[in-house]
Protein backbone atom coordinates (compact mmCIF):
# COMPACT_ATOMS: atom_id res chain seq x y z
CA UNK A 1 0.00 0.00 0.00
CA UNK A 2 0.66 3.74 -0.58
CA UNK A 3 0.75 6.57 1.88
CA UNK A 4 0.00 9.62 1.38
CA UNK A 5 1.11 12.64 3.72
CA UNK A 6 1.06 15.93 3.71
CA UNK A 7 4.73 16.21 3.14
CA UNK A 8 4.11 14.17 -0.07
CA UNK A 9 2.97 14.99 -3.41
CA UNK A 10 1.24 12.63 -5.33
CA UNK A 11 3.96 10.28 -7.39
CA UNK A 12 4.27 12.22 -11.16
CA UNK A 13 5.22 10.14 -14.33
CA UNK A 14 9.09 9.92 -15.25
CA UNK A 15 9.92 11.61 -18.49
CA UNK A 16 12.04 9.70 -20.78
CA UNK A 17 15.47 10.77 -21.61
CA UNK A 18 16.58 11.87 -25.59
CA UNK A 19 18.73 9.38 -27.12
CA UNK A 20 21.46 10.94 -29.34
CA UNK A 21 19.28 9.95 -32.85
CA UNK A 22 16.39 11.86 -31.41
CA UNK A 23 18.69 14.85 -30.60
CA UNK A 24 20.21 14.13 -34.28
CA UNK A 25 16.84 14.21 -36.28
CA UNK A 26 15.20 16.99 -34.46
CA UNK A 27 18.45 19.16 -35.96
CA UNK A 28 17.90 18.04 -39.77
CA UNK A 29 14.19 18.37 -40.21
CA UNK A 30 13.65 22.22 -39.79
CA UNK A 31 16.86 22.20 -42.25
CA UNK A 32 15.80 19.78 -45.00
CA UNK A 33 12.49 22.11 -44.61
CA UNK A 34 14.39 25.01 -45.41
CA UNK A 35 15.91 23.29 -48.20
CA UNK A 36 12.96 22.48 -50.02
CA UNK A 37 11.29 25.94 -49.43
CA UNK A 38 14.66 27.28 -50.94
CA UNK A 39 14.51 24.44 -54.11
CA UNK A 40 10.64 25.42 -54.67
CA UNK A 41 11.06 29.16 -54.76
CA UNK A 42 14.21 28.92 -57.21
CA UNK A 43 13.67 25.49 -59.43
CA UNK A 44 12.39 26.32 -62.70
CA UNK A 45 9.98 24.33 -63.77
CA UNK A 46 10.80 21.00 -65.42
CA UNK A 47 14.61 21.40 -64.00
CA UNK A 48 16.31 18.32 -62.80
CA UNK A 49 17.82 18.89 -59.54
CA UNK A 50 21.37 16.88 -60.76
CA UNK A 51 21.53 20.42 -63.17
CA UNK A 52 20.76 22.11 -60.02
CA UNK A 53 23.19 20.72 -57.83
CA UNK A 54 26.11 20.85 -61.39
CA UNK A 55 24.84 24.60 -61.37
CA UNK A 56 25.78 25.41 -57.93
CA UNK A 57 29.15 23.65 -57.68
CA UNK A 58 30.27 24.86 -60.87
CA UNK A 59 29.06 28.67 -59.06
CA UNK A 60 30.78 27.93 -56.15
CA UNK A 61 34.14 27.15 -57.91
CA UNK A 62 34.21 29.97 -59.64
CA UNK A 63 33.70 27.91 -63.57
CA UNK A 64 30.78 28.35 -65.27
CA UNK A 65 28.11 25.32 -65.45
CA UNK A 66 27.97 23.02 -68.99
CA UNK A 67 24.08 21.21 -69.77
CA UNK A 68 26.28 17.88 -68.51
CA UNK A 69 27.66 19.53 -65.24
CA UNK A 70 31.00 20.42 -66.19
CA UNK A 71 33.02 23.28 -66.38
CA UNK A 72 32.57 24.99 -70.21
CA UNK A 73 35.48 24.89 -72.80
CA UNK A 74 34.16 28.08 -74.45
CA UNK A 75 37.13 30.10 -73.00
CA UNK A 76 39.74 28.24 -74.55
CA UNK A 77 41.11 29.53 -77.48
CA UNK A 78 40.36 27.70 -80.69
CA UNK A 79 42.79 25.70 -82.64
CA UNK A 80 45.36 27.41 -84.89
CA UNK A 81 44.89 27.00 -88.22
CA UNK A 82 46.62 23.85 -89.98
CA UNK A 83 48.18 26.57 -92.83
CA UNK A 84 49.01 29.07 -90.28
CA UNK A 85 52.77 29.66 -91.30
CA UNK A 86 52.29 28.64 -94.55
CA UNK A 87 52.75 31.35 -97.40
CA UNK A 88 51.63 32.01 -101.13
CA UNK A 89 53.35 34.27 -103.39
CA UNK A 90 50.35 35.28 -106.02
CA UNK A 91 52.26 36.37 -109.31
CA UNK A 92 49.53 38.49 -111.47
CA UNK A 93 50.13 38.48 -115.12
CA UNK A 94 51.74 41.78 -116.81
CA UNK A 95 51.01 44.96 -115.39
CA UNK A 96 48.30 47.40 -116.11
CA UNK A 97 50.66 49.91 -116.90
CA UNK A 98 53.23 48.13 -118.94
CA UNK A 99 51.97 49.62 -122.64
CA UNK A 100 53.02 53.13 -121.08
CA UNK A 101 56.94 51.29 -120.63
CA UNK A 102 57.83 49.88 -123.82
CA UNK A 103 61.66 50.65 -123.50
CA UNK A 104 61.76 48.81 -119.92
CA UNK A 105 59.26 45.93 -120.84
CA UNK A 106 61.42 44.66 -124.05
CA UNK A 107 64.69 44.62 -122.15
CA UNK A 108 66.04 41.16 -122.31
CA UNK A 109 66.21 39.05 -119.67
CA UNK A 110 68.34 35.65 -118.59
CA UNK A 111 65.51 33.17 -118.13
CA UNK A 112 68.18 29.91 -118.29
CA UNK A 113 67.28 28.23 -121.38
CA UNK A 114 67.84 31.79 -123.23
CA UNK A 115 66.98 35.31 -123.34
CA UNK A 116 63.46 37.04 -123.05
CA UNK A 117 61.59 40.15 -122.69
CA UNK A 118 61.33 41.47 -119.52
CA UNK A 119 57.80 41.52 -119.76
CA UNK A 120 54.80 42.54 -121.91
CA UNK A 121 51.77 43.95 -122.36
CA UNK A 122 49.42 41.45 -122.28
CA UNK A 123 46.04 40.56 -124.23
CA UNK A 124 42.64 41.53 -123.91
CA UNK A 125 39.18 41.23 -125.05
CA UNK A 126 37.78 42.41 -128.15
CA UNK A 127 35.94 44.71 -126.03
CA UNK A 128 39.30 46.20 -124.24
CA UNK A 129 39.06 44.38 -120.71
CA UNK A 130 42.63 43.93 -120.56
CA UNK A 131 44.08 40.89 -118.93
CA UNK A 132 45.76 42.83 -116.93
CA UNK A 133 42.87 44.00 -115.57
CA UNK A 134 41.49 40.62 -115.08
CA UNK A 135 45.01 38.86 -113.11
CA UNK A 136 44.38 42.04 -110.42
CA UNK A 137 41.04 41.10 -109.66
CA UNK A 138 41.51 37.42 -109.68
CA UNK A 139 44.97 37.53 -107.52
CA UNK A 140 42.94 40.00 -105.27
CA UNK A 141 40.23 37.63 -104.89
CA UNK A 142 42.59 34.72 -104.39
CA UNK A 143 44.28 36.42 -101.41
CA UNK A 144 41.57 37.23 -99.58
CA UNK A 145 40.29 33.76 -99.50
CA UNK A 146 43.79 32.19 -99.09
CA UNK A 147 44.43 34.57 -95.93
CA UNK A 148 40.68 33.21 -94.82
CA UNK A 149 42.26 30.04 -94.40
CA UNK A 150 45.19 31.76 -92.29
CA UNK A 151 47.25 31.74 -95.05
CA UNK A 152 50.41 34.48 -95.23
CA UNK A 153 49.82 35.90 -99.21
CA UNK A 154 52.86 38.22 -101.10
CA UNK A 155 51.88 39.05 -104.39
CA UNK A 156 54.71 40.48 -107.01
CA UNK A 157 53.05 43.72 -107.67
CA UNK A 158 49.85 45.11 -106.49
CA UNK A 159 48.83 47.77 -109.49
CA UNK A 160 50.39 51.04 -108.82
CA UNK A 161 53.61 48.83 -107.29
CA UNK A 162 55.58 48.82 -109.26
CA UNK A 163 55.00 51.41 -112.15
CA UNK A 164 55.51 48.37 -114.98
CA UNK A 165 56.62 44.84 -114.26
CA UNK A 166 58.53 43.34 -112.62
CA UNK A 167 60.40 42.23 -115.35
CA UNK A 168 59.79 37.76 -114.98
CA UNK A 169 63.45 37.15 -113.24
CA UNK A 170 62.59 39.08 -110.58
CA UNK A 171 58.82 37.84 -110.56
CA UNK A 172 60.47 34.40 -109.68
CA UNK A 173 62.65 35.66 -107.62
CA UNK A 174 60.06 37.25 -105.15
CA UNK A 175 58.39 33.90 -104.53
CA UNK A 176 61.67 32.12 -104.05
CA UNK A 177 63.22 35.23 -101.70
CA UNK A 178 59.74 34.76 -99.74
CA UNK A 179 60.23 30.42 -99.52
CA UNK A 180 56.78 30.40 -100.18
CA UNK A 181 55.15 27.03 -100.21
CA UNK A 182 53.92 27.24 -103.09
CA UNK A 183 53.85 29.93 -106.31
CA UNK A 184 51.04 30.60 -108.75
CA UNK A 185 51.00 33.06 -112.01
CA UNK A 186 47.44 33.90 -112.72
CA UNK A 187 46.87 34.52 -116.61
CA UNK A 188 44.11 34.64 -119.40
CA UNK A 189 45.42 33.48 -123.20
CA UNK A 190 44.73 35.78 -126.35
CA UNK A 191 44.33 32.95 -128.92
CA UNK A 192 42.02 32.90 -131.95
CA UNK A 193 38.62 33.12 -131.92
CA UNK A 194 36.95 29.13 -130.96
CA UNK A 195 39.87 28.44 -129.57
CA UNK A 196 38.20 27.39 -125.95
CA UNK A 197 38.87 26.56 -122.22
CA UNK A 198 41.93 26.68 -119.42
CA UNK A 199 45.12 25.11 -118.94
CA UNK A 200 47.76 24.70 -116.34
CA UNK A 201 51.09 25.47 -117.47
CA UNK A 202 53.96 23.43 -115.40
CA UNK A 203 57.63 23.65 -114.96
CA UNK A 204 59.93 21.41 -117.54
CA UNK A 205 62.79 19.82 -116.34
CA UNK A 206 65.74 22.79 -116.89
CA UNK A 207 69.18 22.61 -115.56
CA UNK A 208 70.77 25.26 -117.68
CA UNK A 209 72.63 28.80 -116.66
CA UNK A 210 70.57 29.78 -114.03
CA UNK A 211 67.60 27.73 -114.20
CA UNK A 212 67.40 24.61 -112.55
CA UNK A 213 63.94 23.04 -111.73
CA UNK A 214 64.68 19.84 -110.88
CA UNK A 215 63.71 20.17 -107.09
CA UNK A 216 60.46 21.27 -108.29
CA UNK A 217 59.08 19.57 -111.46
CA UNK A 218 57.53 16.70 -109.22
CA UNK A 219 55.28 19.53 -106.25
CA UNK A 220 54.65 21.90 -108.52
CA UNK A 221 52.95 19.08 -110.86
CA UNK A 222 51.13 17.70 -108.13
CA UNK A 223 49.90 21.88 -107.54
CA UNK A 224 48.87 21.93 -111.08
CA UNK A 225 46.82 18.64 -111.16
CA UNK A 226 44.99 20.23 -108.08
CA UNK A 227 43.93 23.25 -109.39
CA UNK A 228 43.20 21.89 -112.71
CA UNK A 229 40.86 19.30 -110.93
CA UNK A 230 39.32 22.55 -108.60
CA UNK A 231 39.37 25.32 -111.31
CA UNK A 232 36.89 22.77 -113.22
CA UNK A 233 34.45 21.64 -110.51
CA UNK A 234 34.12 25.69 -109.45
CA UNK A 235 33.85 27.22 -112.95
CA UNK A 236 32.51 24.43 -114.57
CA UNK A 237 34.88 26.09 -117.75
CA UNK A 238 36.49 23.66 -120.11
CA UNK A 239 39.61 22.17 -120.63
CA UNK A 240 40.99 23.69 -123.48
CA UNK A 241 40.55 22.56 -126.77
CA UNK A 242 43.33 23.75 -128.45
CA UNK A 243 46.70 22.98 -126.35
CA UNK A 244 47.48 19.68 -123.94
CA UNK A 245 45.65 17.24 -125.96
CA UNK A 246 42.26 17.68 -123.59
CA UNK A 247 44.46 17.41 -120.65
CA UNK A 248 43.61 21.00 -119.44
CA UNK A 249 48.08 20.60 -118.67
CA UNK A 250 50.93 21.33 -120.50
CA UNK A 251 54.94 22.08 -119.37
CA UNK A 252 56.53 24.50 -120.59
CA UNK A 253 60.48 25.44 -120.68
CA UNK A 254 60.61 28.56 -122.19
CA UNK A 255 58.74 30.75 -119.20
CA UNK A 256 61.07 32.58 -117.17
CA UNK A 257 58.72 33.02 -114.14
CA UNK A 258 59.24 29.07 -114.25
CA UNK A 259 62.67 28.23 -115.03
CA UNK A 260 64.04 30.83 -112.01
CA UNK A 261 61.72 29.06 -109.06
CA UNK A 262 63.02 27.30 -106.65
CA UNK A 263 59.60 26.45 -104.91
CA UNK A 264 56.62 24.84 -106.26
CA UNK A 265 55.19 26.96 -109.43
CA UNK A 266 52.49 27.23 -111.62
CA UNK A 267 50.95 29.34 -114.38
CA UNK A 268 46.89 28.66 -115.10
CA UNK A 269 45.68 30.67 -118.25
CA UNK A 270 42.24 31.12 -116.94
CA UNK A 271 40.63 31.12 -120.48
CA UNK A 272 40.68 32.92 -123.79
CA UNK A 273 40.28 36.01 -123.79
CA UNK A 274 39.44 36.32 -127.80
CA UNK A 275 36.70 33.79 -127.69
CA UNK A 276 33.27 35.57 -127.19
CA UNK A 277 31.64 32.65 -124.93
CA UNK A 278 35.03 32.70 -122.64
CA UNK A 279 35.63 36.56 -122.49
CA UNK A 280 32.09 36.20 -121.22
CA UNK A 281 33.07 34.08 -118.53
CA UNK A 282 36.34 36.15 -118.33
CA UNK A 283 34.57 39.98 -117.61
CA UNK A 284 31.84 38.41 -115.00
CA UNK A 285 32.49 39.16 -112.28
CA UNK A 286 30.63 36.57 -110.10
CA UNK A 287 32.41 34.51 -112.23
CA UNK A 288 35.74 35.64 -111.44
CA UNK A 289 35.16 34.72 -107.66
CA UNK A 290 34.38 31.36 -108.77
CA UNK A 291 37.97 31.43 -110.92
CA UNK A 292 39.64 32.23 -107.71
CA UNK A 293 37.62 29.82 -105.35
CA UNK A 294 38.53 26.86 -107.82
CA UNK A 295 42.04 28.00 -107.36
CA UNK A 296 42.18 28.61 -103.78
CA UNK A 297 40.77 25.23 -103.35
CA UNK A 298 43.95 23.20 -105.27
CA UNK A 299 46.24 25.45 -103.41
CA UNK A 300 44.97 24.78 -100.06
CA UNK A 301 44.62 20.75 -100.77
CA UNK A 302 48.54 21.29 -101.92
CA UNK A 303 49.29 22.76 -98.89
CA UNK A 304 47.51 20.59 -96.22
CA UNK A 305 49.30 17.55 -98.46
Amino acid sequence: MSYVGPDFDSPQPRRPRRGPLTVALAALVPGALIGWFVYEAVASPGGDSGSAAAHSSATASGAPASPTGTASNDDKPPNPSPLKGKVVVIDPGHNITNFQHTAEINRKVDIGTNWKECDTTGTSTNAGYSEAQFTMDVSHRLRTLLEQQGVTVKLTHDGDSPAWGPCVDQRAKIGNDAHADAAISIHADGAAAGDRGFHVILPASVHAGSADTRAIVGPSALLGRGIKTDYLRATGEQLSNYVGDGTGLVTREDLGGLNLSTVPKVFIECGNMRDSNDAALLTNSAWRQKAAQGISEGIVSFLRG
